[in-house]
Formats: structure tokens, sequence, C-alpha cells
């Protein structure tokens, strides 16, 4: 009988102690679920060889926008003079086998994270570019995309939104007769940001 209650109690010291180390964990798991995400994409389509041309894509999560953003001050609070995420989940991506003139801004043919960045002032934002193998190197989550190496920025102009979003929107525009300039639109509850793509394709 002794022995048999000493077994229980060191069943019962080895269940707390597991039950301790789980509760101590440094490391945990999130997801794993289906996202909220949406795809952006302009493919160029050659008639003659009835084959792609080129393509880009800008991939992301859909935030909602909260009250709490309307709040000048706190707005201010959140992105001045920072690099803010752009999107949720995992990282905003571009994705383009085309050389890309994003506001002037070269964009060599490649892949990117993207974020947002705006001036200490406020007055100016741009579209910021991350190096995806660098950020992987470091583990770095989109969440933590204010440690991440930015590249380079390319500017994006602040415009008065037609109707708000109540989820973040990106969308790609064009003339059907002038496919090679994009409108690339950021639409998310009272931000509305554009900037001017040109396309670098040969017929």
């Amino acid at each position: 009988m002794k022995t048999a209650l000493s077994f229980l109690a060191m069943g019962t010291l080895f269940t707390a102690s597991a039950l301790a180390q789980q509760t101590e964990r440094r490391i945990v798991a999130e997801g794993g679920g289906p996202d909220d995400r949406a795809s952006a994409r302009v493919l160029y389509w050659n008639t003659k060889t009835d084959s792609a041309a080129g393509q880009f894509a800008i991939d992301y999560g859909r935030p909602v926008w909260k009250k709490i953003y309307e709040d000048p001050a706190q707005f201010d609070r959140m992105t001045k003079g920072k690099v803010w995420r752009l999107g949720s989940n995992f990282w905003t991506t571009l994705a383009t086998d085309l050389p890309l003139k994003i506001s002037g801004q070269d964009v060599p043919a490649g892949s990117y994270y993207l974020g947002l960045q705006r001036s200490a002032d406020g007055s100016r934002w741009s579209l910021a570019f991350i190096d995806p193998a660098g950020a992987s190197r470091e583990h770095l989550d989109a969440f933590d995309i204010g440690k991440a190496k930015v590249e380079f920025v390319a500017p994006v102009s602040a415009d008065k939104p037609e109707a708000t979003a109540e989820k973040l929107t990106i969308t790609l525009s064009y003339p059907k007769d002038d496919f090679r300039n994009v409108t690339l639109k950021i639409v998310w509850g009272n931000l509305a940001l554009s900037a001017p793509v040109k396309v670098a394709l040969e017929e």
C-alpha cells in the first residue's frame, strides 16, 4: 500500500512538474487556420505566343479599421516617424517578374515585404521595401516591422478617400489602352494612399 501511495505521489509530482514546464514555456504557437487575405495582380498575356509576358502581385492580410485610429493624436503616436505594418498576419508581399518604377523609384524584378513609412512631421508617406531573406534570417514577424531593415522607399500620395473601407483594400488599376501605367491604391478607413506604377514591358 505504501508503495502504491509512493508511486501515486511521484506521478502527481511529475504531472505538476510537467504542467509547470508548460506554463513556463518561452515559445508558443499561433495560427494554423485560414486568414482573411487578398491579392491584387496584373497579368500581361502575349496573344501571339499564348503565354504569359509577365506579372506582378501584392498579397496581403485584411485588418479591420478601428475607431481609435480616427483620433488624430493617437494615430500620430502610432505612425509618425515610424515604419508601420501594412496588412495583418503574414507579411504583405510584392512579387514581380517585371521591373517597375513606383513613384519614380526603381523596383527590380523580385520579391519584397512591404510596409508603410511616415515622416516624423507626418506630412509624407512612403512604401517601405524590405528584403524577405534578411527578415527571415532574423525570424522577424510583420508585427516587428520596426526592427526590419528598409532597403528603399517609394513615395505615395495621401488622398481624400472616396469611400471608407472597413478592411484594408489594395487595388491595381490601369487604362485598357495604356496598361503599362498602373495606379496602386491603398484604402483603409480614413486613410487613402496612391502611387503611379510604370511597368517595363516590351512587346
